[in-house]
């Protein structure tokens, strides 16, 4: 059977995603034009901790020019008040909580430093239904750096699932460890990024050092981008799309300590696509983009439709903030579908 030229599909959903602030936010969204919710991580600076200040921060995305409705989650701290995160999502401000393990990544500062010290919002949360959402590391620098996903879920987010009963969604899962895990445990989803669909920690070296690779967490080992990717086009509703986009200027990434985080907006359904046409799975690209998130956050997938076309095309290297740039994921590379509305 020949390969389609053209999908039509329900408008896609980034379940994870970093827009930003202030000039950067401005130079990034429209690059999230594709989607049609995009969920807005919250590790500014300062983070997003209370249901006012995603206030704040939506009607900044909105003034940036965003064509898709921002979904805000709330930045959780040891001094979270469970009070003001059900309120919030109560109201509708806050979508999910986000759980940064402290030290972990980009602005964790702020983050949790035991699961003891938030126990008291987890347990509303989960009376109340409200995701979880989990950046799944470990920050114990005993722990080797490719496995402080797979001790997270062992030693920490088992544990506490097994007492707590939350909606959970492992946010960039990077190990076939966690996909067994989404797989063993009720209530659990997770994101996968195109990034880790494409790229095993080989990249990190490939003729050399390549900073625009290093994200958090790192890519790991080719077994597991394998399972990632049968993960991703199996059509299980436990696994979604969150591209962890993340940008950060050239020259914070190409510096001693350089930023973690890989720009992908401008590619990554591309990307994504591509992915499922090489694992044969592109009867299975709807469900991923544009269902199995929205369900899951307990909303209904879009109505609108669009089209993504076979079409040869070499996205641009950089884009630019003022005077400096940012690095886009397979940029310069020659990638084989497009976004188009539906019916052009």
């Amino acid at each position: 059977m020949s390969a389609p030229e053209r999908l039509e599909l329900r408008r896609p959903d980034d379940w994870h995603a970093h827009l930003r602030d202030g000039p950067m936010l401005a130079a990034v969204a429209p690059h999230h034009a594709g989607f049609g919710r995009v969920l807005a991580m919250p590790n500014l600076v300062p983070p997003v901790t209370t249901a006012a200040e995603a206030r704040g921060y939506r009607e900044r995305i909105r003034a940036a020019g965003a064509t898709f409705v921002p979904q805000l989650v709330c930045y959780l701290t040891d001094r979270t008040d469970p009070d003001d995160v059900a309120a919030g999502y109560a109201d509708g401000t806050w979508v999910a909580a986000k759980w940064y393990p402290a030290k972990a990544t980009t602005n964790s500062e702020h983050g949790v430093t035991s699961v003891e010290a938030i126990r008291p919002v987890l347990e509303r949360m989960a009376e109340i239904g409200m995701p979880l959402c989990v950046h799944g590391e470990v920050t114990d620098p005993t722990v080797d750096v490719f496995d402080r996903e797979r001790v997270f879920l062992d030693r920490v987010l088992a544990p506490l699932l097994h007492r707590v009963p939350l909606r959970c969604v492992v946010e960039h899962a990077t190990t076939r460890e966690a996909v067994g895990f989404v797989r063993a445990h009720e209530r659990t989803a997770a994101t996968i990024t195109p990034h880790h669909l494409w790229w095993n920690r080989n990249a990190l070296f490939d003729g050399g050092l390549r900073p625009h690779a290093y994200c958090l967490p790192v890519a790991k080992r080719e077994e597991d981008r394998l399972a990632l990717r049968a993960a991703a086009t199996s059509g299980d509703p436990r696994f979604f799309a969150g591209t962890d986009s993340a940008p950060h200027r050239v020259h914070d990434k190409e510096k001693d300590c350089g930023c973690a985080g890989v720009f992908n907006a401008p590619t990554a359904i591309a990307a994504y696509a591509q992915v499922f046409e090489d694992e044969g799975a592109l009867d299975r690209l709807e469900g991923f983009l544009s269902v199995h998130g929205a369900r899951f956050y307990g909303q209904a997938p879009s109505e609108e439709r669009v089209a993504l076309v076979r079409q040869d095309w070499t996205p641009s290297a950089t884009v630019p903030v003022g005077d400096a740039a940012v690095r886009v994921f397979l940029g310069g590379e020659r990638l084989r579908w497009n976004l188009s509305p539906a019916g052009a």
